[in-house]
């Protein structure tokens, strides 16, 4: 019997301690810096079945994944900028969903992949710039009606690279590709 949570939550979910170390924050900005190469090399030899194949039952194909990444990080890095230059700015959700049965998500992943890495220098750069008064500043996010700081985020957008990535590699084990 397949353990559907696990297919969902590979390396758990994402959970966040009280205190948020220097250290914490370095090693999740190297994992956020990484990602872009990891998911590129996990998938350089997929061809269009293995992009077609959802990473669970019920779930988005790799493909998916790989298109969802790219627009994730994308809003993380704009959510970002605008904690940075505003006092908690409240920012604007989007339905993941939806956007996956949107017509660029069967785009090919080399357009997703190329704007991770760009949207990941640019974020990384950010990031290790940032001063500890920084990763306080706060965004608000309306569907959990609380602020959030950036070094929460920090933290969960390092998470959300790796819960994905493994989200294909256990797909790859499963699949012996």
């Amino acid at each position: 019997m397949i353990d559907i949570e696990h297919l969902k939550y590979p390396i758990g979910k994402f959970q966040v301690d009280s205190v948020i170390t220097i250290d914490d924050l370095k090693k999740a900005i190297e994992e956020i810096k990484s990602l872009p190469k990891f998911l590129e090399n996990t998938v350089k030899e997929f061809n269009e079945g293995q992009l077609a194949t959802p990473y669970r039952p019920g779930g988005w194909t790799v493909r998916q994944v790989i298109h969802h990444c790219a627009d994730s990080h994308m809003n993380a890095l704009i959510r970002f900028k605008l904690a940075l230059t505003e006092e908690n700015p409240r920012i604007k959700p989007y339905d993941e969903a939806a956007w996956a049965n949107l017509p660029d998500y069967e785009l090919p992943i080399e357009i997703s992949i190329g704007m991770l890495k760009n949207i990941h220098f640019k974020w990384v750069r950010i990031l290790e710039e940032m001063s500890p008064e920084d990763f306080d500043k706060t965004y608000f996010h309306p569907e959990s009606q609380k602020d959030v700081s950036l070094d929460e985020v920090t933290l969960m957008y390092a998470w959300h690279g790796k819960h994905h990535l493994a989200h294909i590699q256990a797909l790859m084990i499963r699949e012996n590709w």
